[in-house]
């Protein structure tokens, strides 16, 4: 009497491939935004910040801003309000790295059969995602300070915020792959994330401004992400001359003015260049 023996089942090692790598990159990426559809508390209160900067600082600005040639000044403040949102969101959002530490999961990770720029490209899309999602909320806000809904500008919206959290991202997880406890994280975070976000004129115009501080704008990263931002909104209102020149000047080197795709240009530089960086700082985690 003879006994059919099972088939063999071939056995595939994990790991070692480009396409295991590229798996890695995707359940990071959806572990991120499992993450941000869990945490309804943090959806919310992410919101709740540049919801008081718009509405309530820039009322109160608005009662001193007089030069505004007619113009709300929430809407001048509405596309940095964006990058403020998308800013916050997409740093923060790297803060996932130094939980993880803490608690032990982040060994599991980096032990896992594949790259660790993987984990890294994975956390950016992650963050970038997150980030505009936080952003695309935010744009339903829109027609309350007097921006219309027009679809073209809103596409260029949603693809200059992706751009610019990949960026932003990059940098949290190069500023959190060194940092081992969360309360140093946020104070670091904020030393580097504050002047950024004072200094990129989303909180007032480019022009007429002191010499010393025009040069800070200019050194300032976040200055090329926001001004495309601005001049996508500004290009489609109906506005005069006189409040393009006031509240949309742009960003000059020299008095020449540097276009939109150059800007962005910059802004996708600086997203290699910082994750290239993160990836290397990364690597070096123990």
């Amino acid at each position: 009497m003879t006994v059919a023996l099972p088939a063999v089942v071939s056995v595939r090692e994990a790991g070692g491939t480009f396409s295991s790598d590229l798996r890695g990159v995707r359940v990071v990426w959806r572990r991120e935004l499992i993450r941000f559809s869990r945490d309804r508390t943090r959806m919310v209160t992410s919101l709740i910040q540049p919801v008081l900067f718009l509405f309530i600082l820039g009322t109160g600005l608005s009662t001193i801003a007089r030069s505004t040639a007619g113009v709300s000044f929430k809407t001048f403040m509405f596309p940095g309000i964006i990058g403020m949102t998308v800013l916050f969101t997409a740093v923060f959002s790297a803060m996932s790295i130094v939980w993880d530490r803490e608690f032990g999961f982040l060994r599991e990770m980096l032990v896992a059969p594949v790259k660790r720029w993987s984990i890294v490209l994975g956390k950016c899309f992650g963050g970038m995602t997150v980030a505009t999602i936080q952003g695309v909320i935010f744009l339903c806000l829109a027609g309350a300070v007097g921006v219309p809904y027009q679809p073209v500008m809103l596409v260029e919206l949603v693809g200059e915020m992706a751009l610019m959290a990949f960026a932003l991202t990059g940098f949290g997880i190069l500023l959190a792959s060194r940092i081992q406890q969360m309360q140093s994280f946020q104070v670091v975070v904020q030393f580097f994330v504050m002047p950024m976000f004072f200094l990129s004129g989303a909180m007032f115009p480019l022009s007429g401004l002191p010499s010393w501080l025009t040069a800070l704008t200019k050194i300032d990263p976040l200055t090329y992400a926001v001004d495309p931002l601005r001049e996508a909104v500004f290009s489609h209102l109906k506005v005069s001359p006189a409040a393009l020149r006031a509240l949309d000047p742009g960003v000059s080197w020299n008095g020449w003015r540097l276009p939109v795709p150059l800007e962005l240009g910059i802004v996708a530089v600086m997203a290699t260049v910082l994750l290239g960086a993160a990836m290397v700082a990364f690597s070096r985690t123990e």
